[in-house]
């Protein structure tokens, strides 16, 4: 039952009305006037207000400006005899929820509590249901046998409806994320039979032949943006994709498929330099830093892209600009008038691998990013108050072509599992490189010859063994406070659907 308020000069007439949604159930407070509505609304709560535009005393648009200093959150539906469209204008200008247009019959206004009143529900009844009928045939395509382009298309099917039902039930989330789960052992099986033949197809489009095959095309007769969001999965894309789409047509938004392993050091360097690691190490010895080194480990990026646009062919003036916090993204964006002048500017942004390690490092931002809901709650926020975003809104503004993308996901992990090996072993719990490594063989991919998956040793007798689904790996020493503290945490490097199928969007301007 909803307590409705309904201002109209004409109540008398609209008896018929009250009556019709009093046996429904609902609680009506009729008034005659503007003025009424507000002391009714001052007196007592209500959950909607039905309010005439045209009344004498104050205005409906003044009423409604009234009750939404009281209670902005209150849905007010304006009923109008008047089509014009600068008073509708100014009504959604002054958030009105809903406009119906005299005369109004007893089943519109049924329709309207429904949507605003009832909408969630039914929304999440209609999406309960609509699941359970296709949750069959996800499962029916995680037994076949798929390939990379068929996993893809299942991916995004379940991001479509990770979406849909994050607001539904908690027991059907639950039977959705163990459906994930079975997806994601399912693509650590497939990646770890087919990994070293997906590398030689060169249909598969891959961190080493994004560029080549996507952009630099492109840039032969057009100037493009290259933004860069670091650690960017594909649902924390979805969340923001409908803001980009207030500045920006969708030309084309795909997902590739990130190398192992799906970190900055390997994909992010691959990326831009067009090459596998092995080969980056080979080609230029001085510019590859190996695992056991101090020294930064994605120090050249801009050096390993200008050699790509040159051994492509790819003439003209670039730049290239790393964000790192937030004054260098406002001192960008004071210069983005001089960016017009290049045929290329890329731009990396780092914020959002940034979040995911302060979730690891931070009681409070732990607890702002609870869940996967959250955390793209946090990313659209982000998102819409970063220098990126006024940023984007100037290449808009300017016509400017855009190419997003990232070089790997995450994944949140919850399965510690045991590793031994020496101490000079790589810190990243999601991989590890070395010698003598001794761990559970169902938990990982391992590769005993790395140079036949295209990554350089850090000596004769190294191998690498990548954690697969959401496990994480945990010395013996000190095991049980490690596997706290990094358990539920957001971690890249390994196997996992949300790591390696990452998406890639051309923009341009509206």
């Amino acid at each position: 039952m909803a307590r409705i308020l309904w201002a109209d000069d004409e109540i008398d007439s609209l008896k018929a009305h009250l009556i019709f949604l009093e046996n429904k159930g609902h609680n009506i407070s009729p008034v005659n006037s503007g003025n009424e509505a507000v002391e009714e609304f001052k007196k007592n709560s209500f959950d909607l207000v039905f309010l005439d535009e045209n009344m004498p005393g104050i205005s409906g648009l003044k009423t409604l400006e009234e009750i939404k200093i009281l209670n902005p959150n209150t849905p007010v539906v304006m009923i109008t005899k008047s089509e014009e469209e600068m008073i509708m204008e100014e009504a959604i200008g002054k958030q009105i929820s809903d406009y119906l247009i005299k005369p109004v019959n007893p089943n519109q206004i049924l329709m309207v509590i429904k949507k605003l009143l009832d909408g969630k529900r039914l929304i999440s009844e209609t999406n309960t249901l609509s699941y359970q009928q296709n949750f069959r045939g996800i499962s029916n395509d995680l037994n076949n046998s798929m390939d990379l382009n068929e996993w893809i298309a299942l991916f995004k099917k379940l991001n479509f409806w990770e979406r849909q039902l994050e607001m539904s039930d908690e027991n059907m989330y639950e039977i959705f994320d163990m459906q994930k789960e079975e997806a994601n052992q399912l693509f650590s099986k497939y990646i770890d039979k087919n990994y070293v033949n997906s590398l030689n197809d060169s249909e598969h489009i891959t961190s080493h032949n994004l560029l080549k095959k996507k952009l630099f095309p492109k840039l032969k007769n057009e100037s493009y943006f290259l933004i860069v969001i670091d650690n960017l999965r594909y649902d924390q894309w979805l969340i923001i994709k409908p803001v980009i789409e207030e500045l920006f047509d969708i030309e084309k938004e795909e997902i590739y498929c990130s190398i192992l392993p799906t970190t900055t050091q390997y994909a992010r360097n691959s990326l831009f330099s067009g090459l596998m690691p092995l080969e980056i190490k080979n080609k230029f010895p001085d510019k590859w830093v190996d695992e056991d080194e101090d020294e930064g480990k994605n120090l050249h990026e801009e050096f390993f892209l200008n050699e790509n646009l040159k051994r492509n062919s790819v003439a003209g003036k670039f730049s290239y600009n790393k964000i790192t916090n937030l004054s260098k993204g406002k001192k960008l964006l004071s210069n983005f008038n001089n960016l017009l002048l290049n045929n290329l500017n890329t731009i990396v942004y780092n914020f959002v691998d940034t979040l995911s390690h302060a979730r690891t490092e931070m009681e409070v931002i732990k607890e702002l990013a609870e869940d996967e809901s959250a955390y793209r709650s946090l990313t659209l926020s982000w998102f819409k108050h970063s220098p990126l975003y006024e940023m984007m809104k100037r290449m808009s503004e300017s016509s400017s072509k855009v190419f997003l993308t990232t070089d790997h996901g995450t994944i949140r992990v919850k399965n510690p599992t045991k590793i031994m090996g020496p101490k000079q072993t790589n810190s990243n719990i999601r991989y590890k490189v070395s010698k003598n490594l001794s761990y559970n063989r169902k938990h990982v991919m391992e590769s005993l010859n790395p140079h036949e998956i295209m990554l350089p040793k850090n000596n004769l007798s190294s191998s690498y063994v990548f954690a697969k689904e959401n496990n994480f790996f945990v010395y013996p020493n000190n095991y049980h406070q490690f596997a706290t503290l990094y358990n539920d945490t957001f971690q890249h490097g390994g196997i996992s659907l949300e790591e390696m199928l990452i998406p890639y969007v051309f923009l341009s301007s509206k």
